[in-house]
């Protein structure tokens, strides 16, 4: 799902062959995988999201396991569908994962918040001075523990420019310590969260780039013991156990689970970034998403070129267009109340329909561009973006 966008906020189910680790050697991106459905509502709940993922299953299929941030309605979501008799197994994203084990062990740290406060403070002594290439990278609020490592990697490698000893006065040195705050009494715990952040990092990069198996578990074993906190490391492997055992029901264990739902977040990325006009419309970003992943066929290619100006017109004609709107409202006032009086709520929907794809009524297979093809494995992807 995305965040809300104009009027409406856009779910997106993406589909990638669960045998990709065996046939690609790098993570999979948007060319790995086909956009199966696009829905633009006012809003989304773990009811309607398993409503819309019954309608897509009955047209082209159930996947053969669903893999997802850590989303609630999306958890949610898959649960109703498995009371239907729907169910398929659930993999969740190692990033969301990894971030939300820090955010749990670190969250309520007595000096986090001094560690954060100390960082926008040190920051905005550093800006606009001699010093300012040594200001902190940006770490937004929302989904903060995907990032923070970057703040600790950081405040590091900046109290190392300040060692024990004087600095001579009106010195650069001397400079650098009047701005860092309270940052050097948070040495023992930014050591402390680099001692377990380090590790999973390490980890991560690995399961992403080659899935979730037993030689890629094998090969992240160094790290993981050195992860510095017994119950951080505890909790990810308790992860990797349970990811682990949904391989081996898929007969993946020894070629790679997929694990990343990075391609969607970059995907979500791409289309509020590309020709998206005045304002953040859902519907006009939701056209585009599909382009943007996969390579299209000759057929797709052919089938674009053969629709005229008319055609998309009526097309994009179905949904409200807020850029349509704000052109005839702002150099108009009369015409504001028209904006309550227009009819509302009618949104972009697009579902991937079973022809032309093989379909067996229990695992979809979906032809990508992979040079061979090995197996009905279908690994869907929903996520936040």
């Amino acid at each position: 799902m995305s965040i809300g966008l104009g009027t409406g906020k856009i779910l997106t189910v993406l589909a990638l062959n669960a045998h990709h680790h065996q046939l690609c050697p790098v993570a999979p991106g948007l060319q790995d995988l086909h956009c199966m459905a696009v829905s633009v509502a006012d809003s989304w709940t773990g009811e309607s999201i398993a409503a819309f993922l019954d309608r897509l299953i009955a047209s082209a299929g159930r996947p053969a396991a669903y893999l997802k941030d850590g989303g609630t309605d999306l958890q949610k979501a898959i649960h109703l569908l498995g009371a239907q008799g729907l169910a398929s197994p659930c993999i969740d994203d190692i990033s969301h994962v990894i971030a939300n084990l820090l955010k749990w062990w670190y969250q309520d740290h007595p000096l986090f918040e001094t560690f954060l406060s100390a960082c926008g403070r040190v920051s905005g002594k550093l800006k606009q001075t001699v010093l300012a290439c040594l200001a902190p990278p940006k770490v937004q609020t929302k989904a903060r523990f995907m990032n923070v490592h970057r703040l600790i990697r950081w405040a590091e490698q900046l109290l190392r420019l300040s060692p024990a000893g004087g600095a001579r006065k009106g010195s650069t040195l001397s400079k650098l310590r009047a701005c860092l705050d309270r940052l050097p009494s948070c040495r023992a715990f930014i050591k402390r969260f680099r001692d377990d952040a380090v590790p999973l990092l390490e980890c991560q990069k690995i399961f992403k780039a080659r899935g979730l198996s037993h030689s890629t578990i094998a090969q992240c074993e160094p790290f993981i013991q050195a992860i510095g906190s017994s119950p951080v490391r505890r909790e990810f492997v308790a992860y990797l156990q349970n990811q682990l055992q949904i391989a081996a029901k898929l007969g993946l264990d020894h070629i790679g689970l997929p694990v990343t739902s990075d391609p969607i977040e970059s995907l979500f990325g791409l289309g509020k970034f590309h020709g998206t006009g005045e304002i953040k419309d859902a519907n006009r970003i939701a056209l585009r998403l599909p382009a943007l992943c996969g390579t299209p066929t000759r057929a797709e290619a052919e089938q674009v070129i053969k629709i005229s100006v008319a055609e998309e017109q009526q097309i994009t004609g179905r949904f409200t267009s807020l850029v349509k709107q704000r052109r005839e409202v702002l150099p108009h006032p009369d015409r504001l109340e028209s904006l309550s009086t227009e009819q509302a709520g009618t949104h972009l929907e697009l579902i991937a329909s079973a022809k032309n794809r093989e379909n067996n009524g229990k695992i979809l297979y979906i032809p990508i561009s992979y040079k061979e093809t090995h197996g009905p494995q279908l690994q869907c992807q929903t996520g936040h973006g």
